[in-house]
């Protein structure tokens, strides 16, 4: 039972953005379809910085809460798949370094400052950002801090395992976040 209670945040966090990528985003059990839950709950740095003001009636949350929102949100499966493959391997140990009310607030900040940073980066654009790689990279970035000689298996191509550093995992999530983009 304490094993359960300990890995329940982070799993509840994959669960989220699972059951929302499916029931919400793929618009099969819901009538909203992907695209405007993209526009509704993710991050549109126009409309946060107020450059576009007439579409703040597109927005289904309080203003400022995209910050969060849009985190939880995935383009397709393979983003969704790449985003949650990273957090179920990293994010609970960081998770039992931190405590479990830490890690959640700390991944949310991680999800919201990721996002902020893209609003300062492209305040005019119009394209809604979605994704949680922010605050897997945050994960990340805090096993790197907490485990920096730690070394995760991993499969090369044609399944062949091999045991790498982990700052090399991280290499692997700039470049699958690369190709995303």
């Amino acid at each position: 039972v304490v094993i359960l209670v300990e890995v329940v945040l982070w799993l509840a966090i994959i669960a989220c953005n699972v059951v929302i990528y499916f029931f919400v985003e793929q618009g099969s059990f819901l009538i909203q379809p992907q695209r405007a839950s993209s526009i509704s709950f993710g991050l549109i740095p126009a409309l946060f910085n107020g450059v576009d003001p007439h579409s703040l009636d597109l927005m289904a949350v309080p203003f400022g809460l995209t910050l969060v929102t849009y985190s939880f949100l995935h383009a397709n499966f393979w983003h969704l798949a790449g985003n949650m493959i990273f957090l179920w391997v990293f994010a609970d140990n960081v998770e039992d370094a931190l405590g479990h009310f830490r890690y959640l607030v700390f991944y949310l900040i991680c999800a919201a400052a990721a996002g902020y940073a893209f609003v300062l980066i492209a305040p005019s654009s119009e394209a809604p950002v979605i994704g949680a790689s922010g605050a897997v990279a945050g994960t990340l970035a805090a096993y790197l801090l907490l485990y920096p000689r730690v070394k995760c298996w991993s499969l090369l191509m044609l399944g062949i395992p091999i045991r790498l550093r982990v700052e090399y995992r991280i290499g692997t999530l700039i470049l699958f976040q690369i190709y995303a983009a």
